[in-house]
């Protein structure tokens, strides 16, 4: 990729970001030229930036006489809108007609769409049957499901009530859905009879059933069918008076209602990745996720009415999440539920083909696998595609070189990255930015996102700690059962008093664009300079052999050295030329401060659910430390391979 790709005049006219700008520049007399004067407006006038957002999104609300940010000064302690009254379902089902919302496809080729008009009637009667089993403003509904219409239906009910919505993957243990159910106290539990992953069925039931125990603020069980028409509720016999099949819940023809709440009233509980013992429980507002999730999806996006987006994603990750919001823009969500890899590489790609995807939203990762697969996505069409989204970890240049050269020459790469403690986006696309090789477009309009050195001093060109110097809206409302709010600050608050510290080590780059180098308590410090674990990976997985890799800092001999970890590609073995090779490629390409002292293949890395690698976790083996929450991870058994290594002896 030695040229930037740019966006067609066409195209640059075409977008919501253009049409907003030009709404402003005429509402407030002003010359707006770009995104960076745009940008640097809203953050000179976040009250007016705030506002005219929710008024370019039509957010259905009632915002009262107060202001847009009370107490703006304060972080924590800023409230946006504090007097304003919404519901966030209400937004979500404004359109009512018979385009598709949902359309769902699965890995065995199983194809349901439900229009706007079917969705709000299906969210009616959910909506009547959770109220009849007793939820009202303010309590949970859990969900241990797959990526099905049920659960955005089961959502979106949950939230027209007022209720918190929180839900798992399927593939979690026992034990890790008792670490995040467990502490909320839910009164609805939902689950699926099972679920299909890589060919196989898998059964959820028996799991529920000894869960069901551990969960005693359970008053009703709603069963999903999904493996069967008719599920064999057997395994629940014991708790039967509590269970209920979806189809039975609720009256068809229900009034669809929704309740007006404050626009900081809880919407969704979400969870930390849990690596480090067990999982922070954070809380999200209604109004602050819909208001920047509209901004990302409208503005940053480009979505509109036509469009179809897809994301690859299980209900256990924010970006199913974010993804719900879009319904808000008439857009057609496209649910896919199975292995990404089955029952080939190019199952996504062609479902992307046949549904007319417009934007495709993976993660960084997948993008990698593709890569060493024989696939080639170009070979499947995409002709709709316009924009690929990719998160989850920093997308490497050389994935950047991949997309353009294997998927699409004319697509916006928009690199995304923000995380759970946000349920949002501190840096992501622009439609009429150029798309630079290895950098991310833009920090997000209205987010005051600047690289800080370790004595809190703005930096440019330079590395350091990612951080966000003005309040958000969607600044979680807190933690579970953090009644002083004391976890909630120590999490983002002390390292730099007043500023949102995130944890991710960046760079603001000459295109005003940023470039993430990983974790910062990843960030490895040979002789003291501080090394981002993205750039090893940059180096050493474009090469064939590797089918990825994972750095980690071993403390030794008073100093800390670099250790890489690679699985390598079948039929491979680390001899000592290949140990040359990656050495010489991670010098040539990065510095020698980055190459390795110990190179060691694997069979296994260990991730989390979400499908990222845990450093941390390996880290915390080859010091002989406990990983405290294995049932976080969905490969534990790999934290095996890293135990009483030899190679690290010495």
């Amino acid at each position: 990729m030695p040229e930037p790709w740019i966006p067609s005049d066409e195209r640059v006219a075409a977008s919501n970001l253009t049409r907003f700008t030009q709404c402003l520049n005429a509402r407030h007399g002003m010359q707006l030229r770009d995104y960076g004067s745009l940008y640097d407006w809203s953050l000179r006038e976040p009250e007016k930036f705030w506002r005219e957002l929710a008024r370019f999104a039509d957010v259905r609300a009632d915002f009262g006489d107060g202001p847009a940010i009370e107490n703006p000064g304060q972080m924590p302690g800023a409230r946006f809108f504090p007097t304003a009254r919404l519901n966030f379902a209400q937004n979500l089902l404004r359109f009512d007609d018979e385009q598709p919302a949902l359309v769902f496809c699965n890995e065995h080729g199983v194809r349901r769409s439900l229009s706007y008009r079917q969705l709000r009637a299906e969210v009616a009667r959910i909506a009547d049957g959770l109220r009849g089993a007793g939820v009202v403003a303010g309590d949970r509904v859990a969900a241990f499901l797959p990526n099905l219409p049920e659960t955005v239906i089961a959502m979106l009910a949950t939230a027209s009530i007022g209720a918190l919505w929180s839900s798992c993957s399927p593939d979690f243990g026992v034990l890790g859905v008792r670490d995040r159910f467990g502490q909320i106290a839910p009164k609805v539990l939902l689950s699926a009879d099972g679920y299909f992953y890589a060919g196989k069925k898998l059964d959820s039931l028996a799991l529920i059933a000894q869960l069901l125990p551990q969960l005693p603020t359970v008053e009703q069980v709603v069963v999903v069918p999904y493996l069967q028409e008719q599920p064999d509720l057997g395994a629940l016999s014991g708790a039967a008076a509590r269970v209920q099949t979806w189809q039975k819940l609720g009256r068809a023809g229900a009034e669809l209602r929704f309740a007006q709440l404050p626009f900081n009233h809880p919407l969704y509980v979400l969870y930390s990745s849990g690596t480090t013992g067990v999982p922070k429980c954070i809380v999200h507002g209604a109004g602050g996720t819909l208001l920047q999730h509209l901004k990302e999806h409208l503005l940053h996006t480009d979505l509109k009415r036509s469009d179809r987006l897809f994301y690859f994603t299980t209900c256990g990750w924010m970006m199913w999440n974010w993804l719900m919001s879009a319904l808000a823009t008439g857009a057609t969500l496209i649910l896919y539920d199975g292995s990404p890899f089955h029952p080939h590489p190019g199952a996504l790609w062609e479902m992307a083909q046949r549904e007319r995807v417009t934007v495709f939203g993976t993660s960084a990762k997948y993008l990698s696998a593709m890569q060493k697969s024989e696939f080639v996505p170009a070979s499947a069409g995409l002709t709709a595609l316009r924009t690929l989204l990719s998160t989850g970890s920093p997308l490497l240049p050389d994935g950047f070189d991949y997309v353009y050269a294997s998927v699409k020459a004319d697509v916006q790469i928009a690199s995304i990255s923000g995380g759970t403690d946000i349920v949002s986006c501190f840096a992501l696309g622009c439609p009429t930015r150029p798309v630079y090789c290895g950098e991310i477009q833009c920090r997000g309009l209205g987010m005051a996102v600047d690289i800080f050195d370790d004595a809190g001093r703005p930096l440019r060109g330079e590395r350091g700690e990612l951080v966000c110097t003005a309040p958000f809206p969607s600044m979680p409302v807190g933690f579970w059962n953090d009644p002083d709010g004391s976890r909630y600050r120590a999490a983002y608050f002390e390292r730099f008093p007043g500023v949102w510290h995130h944890g991710d080590y960046a760079a603001i780059t000459a295109h005003d664009g940023l470039v993430i180098y990983g974790r910062s308590d990843a960030v490895l410090n040979p002789g003291g300079v501080r090394i981002g674990t993205a750039e090893i990976y940059a180096a050493v997985e474009n090469l064939p052999q590797v089918a990825e890799a994972l750095a980690v800092g071993q403390e030794w001999n008073g100093d800390v050295r670099v250790v890489l970890f690679v699985r390598l590609q079948p039929g491979v073995q680390l001899d000592e030329p290949l140990r040359k090779e990656l050495r010489t490629t991670i010098r040539t390409l990065t510095t020698a401060r980055h190459v390795p002292a110990r190179i060691i293949a694997v069979a296994d890395l260990p991730r989390t659910r979400s499908g990222k690698l845990t450093e941390l976790a390996v880290r915390n083996v080859i010091h002989g430390l406990p990983v405290k929450n294995v049932e976080a991870l969905a490969n534990p058994e790999a934290l095996e391979h890293f135990r009483d290594l030899p190679e690290l002896q010495t």
